[in-house]
């Protein structure tokens, strides 16, 4: 069949390709920034599409000789995620509509009674695609347990950063985890069984635990002591949300959406599953189990991360009315070496490798921003070589490469304002001239008051970042010079 994934850089679609294409359907990647799928193997396997979903009039090409669609999409970084997942669903319905389109299948959430809002969106998501004119599926799952998912990735920073914890009455609420595998399975499954159309299936794994249980089973399976669990039950949703951000790799705005969700029962209760696709799912401990190898051997395919960036924030070539004025530090540094030393250097900027100068200085900044609700430096970088537009990095996100050229950087951190770090290099007849350049956006005076504030900052960290850069691509041209001889 011809199928179309929306979401196609999410932590679903990204991995719900490759399996796709093995059962021989021909795919159609959707997304809006088709830069974002270029690191993906199974790239060149695929056509890509640009569309968005609250942009009605980019549907038409996305959809035009599709049998059935996956809906994979949420805005749950947003502020205002449920005014923008009830247009997206809106428009796709309508756009299904007009297409043609034979099915689309859509993986929610699971619940029933008084729900979160998070919850509660995503059921009504799944209402809206079901009042247009194309048979929809419905699968509903609780956490899914995978190498980089959001639900693991939490679990695995509060259990392993927090030999004690204290703890509000959501660790009691019974869950029903289902392992990433599980999750792409049914829905490979589902667009090859047409009795599954227009239905809500409610998937889950094989077993049905407490948050508190999980986190102990994940110590067990990491080789970590078993946790001590101090309940509190006066902690509140806003705390617990701030203590989710400063602890994990999620900020306390996307924490706060979870704990509202976590205080509700997540459990399959209608069989539909197990009568139309009667499987053996993994077990909660299996599931990390393989999560864990995997993100060992640095082998995640697809992060919850990645899916959270805003492409309609601004970028670093916008216009300067667009915004209000940019406030820049520009640093230039000329050397003899190649270029391609020099973009190997700051392309390995982050992660393991860090920021070529004051350490401790990024390091209390990204303290900062945990303390402000910020996800700090955590997230670490994908691959210590490459990146690719739309990935995190640190509290930056990837927004421009071009391959032994260019990096731009937008920050996720908590700034009063749009900032970015880009670099470039260009080659002279002496050999390369490195382009360093920090830009801010300001938002209202607290902006300016904050870009001001670190002038005395700027003009410690910057410069010898530049010049760590070069001596990083100094010394890997003299290391390289010294194998050839």
């Amino acid at each position: 069949m011809n199928i179309a994934v929306f979401g196609a850089s999410g932590y679903v679609g990204g991995r719900l390709i490759p399996m796709l294409l093995e059962r021989g359907h021909v795919v159609r990647a959707v997304t809006r920034i088709p830069a974002s799928l270029d690191s993906h193997p199974w790239r060149e396997q695929v056509e890509v599409v640009a569309a968005d979903l609250l942009e009605p009039t980019t549907l038409e090409l996305a959809l035009d000789g599709i049998d059935a669609a996956y809906y994979l999409v949420h805005s749950m970084g947003s502020t205002d995620f449920q005014s923008l997942d009830r247009t997206a669903a809106a428009n796709m319905a309508a756009a299904a509509s007009r297409s043609g389109l034979q099915r689309i299948i859509y993986l929610g959430g699971l619940g029933d009674g008084e729900l979160s809002p998070h919850l509660s969106s995503r059921q009504e998501v799944g209402r809206i695609l079901a009042d247009g004119h194309v048979p929809v599926t419905e699968l509903r799952a609780a956490v899914i347990i995978g190498s980089g998912s959001l639900s693991f990735e939490m679990t695995r920073y509060l259990t392993e950063v927090l030999p004690v914890m204290t703890t509000p009455r959501w660790v009691r609420t019974r869950c029903q985890p289902i392992a990433i595998r599980d999750v792409l399975d049914y829905l490979a499954d589902t667009l090859d069984l047409p009795r599954t159309a227009g239905r809500i299936i409610e998937i889950g794994g094989a077993d049905v635990l407490t948050y508190e249980e999980m986190m102990q089973r994940y110590a067990r399976e990491a080789g970590l002591r078993r946790r001590i669990i101090l309940r509190v039950p006066f902690l509140s949703l806003g705390l617990s949300a701030r203590w989710i951000g400063l602890v994990t790799p999620l900020s306390a705005r996307i924490g706060r959406t979870l704990v509202d969700s976590l205080e509700h029962e997540v459990v399959v209760k209608d069989p539909t599953a197990e009568q139309l696709m009667p499987r053996l799912t993994v077990g909660y401990d299996e599931a990390v189990r393989r999560a864990l190898e995997r993100t060992r051997a640095d082998d995640v395919p697809t992060r919850w991360a990645r899916g959270t960036w805003q492409p309609a924030d601004p970028l670093p070539g916008d216009p300067a009315h667009a915004f209000g004025a940019i406030l820049t530090d520009e640093r230039v540094i000329e050397t003899r070496v190649a270029p391609e030393d020099v973009a190997w250097a700051f392309m390995r900027i982050g992660g393991q490798t860090g920021y070529y100068s004051a350490e401790w200085a990024w390091k209390i900044r990204g303290l900062i921003d945990q303390l402000l609700g910020g996800i700090g430096l955590r997230r670490g970088r994908r691959d210590q070589e490459e990146v690719a537009v739309g990935e995190p990095l640190d509290f930056w996100r990837v927004v421009g490469v071009t391959p032994g050229r260019t990096l731009d950087l937008k920050a996720e951190m908590m700034v009063p304002g749009h900032a970015w770090l880009s670099w470039e290099v260009t080659g002279t007849s002496a050999g390369s001239r490195l382009e360093q350049t920090a830009r801010f956006i300001p938002r209202g005076l607290s902006g300016r008051l904050y870009w001001y504030s670190l002038l005395p900052f700027h003009a410690l960290v910057f410069p010898r970042m530049a010049r760590g850069i070069i001596a990083a691509a100094e010394a890997r041209a003299t290391a390289k010079a010294t194998q050839q001889t």
